[in-house]
């Protein structure tokens, strides 16, 4: 699977784990370091998760491997920010809700 296929599949992934409420209440985009992105709308109802690049509240970059391993819980978004494998811009306290958010994608 190509990493854009790859993207894909995590925004149909995450749509169908998350349901129709995440909890958000606000917009959340994971940037795959322009490889592509999963756009996260807390604000609607039902939420909607899908691959437009949109403005957000918040925007997380992340590779897609770093992505992998915090869903995967082989590594923590803390660990990961620390680090500087994540980068967070816009509403921190959106960003904070991120574990939940991997954990209803892990399933």
């Amino acid at each position: 699977m190509t990493e854009a296929e790859e993207i894909v599949f995590i925004a149909n992934e995450m749509s169908k784990r998350i349901g129709p409420s995440s909890g958000l209440n606000g917009t959340l985009k994971f940037d795959f370091e322009g490889k592509g992105c999963v756009y996260l709308d807390g604000k609607s109802s039902p939420n909607t998760v899908s691959n437009d690049n949109r403005a957000a509240d918040c925007t997380i970059t992340v590779s897609l491997d770093t992505f992998k391993k915090m869903v995967a819980r082989e590594l923590d978004g803390t660990t990961a920010f620390m680090q500087g494998k994540l980068r967070v811009a816009g509403d921190m306290a959106l960003a904070m809700k991120l574990g939940p958010i991997l954990e209803k994608a892990a399933g």
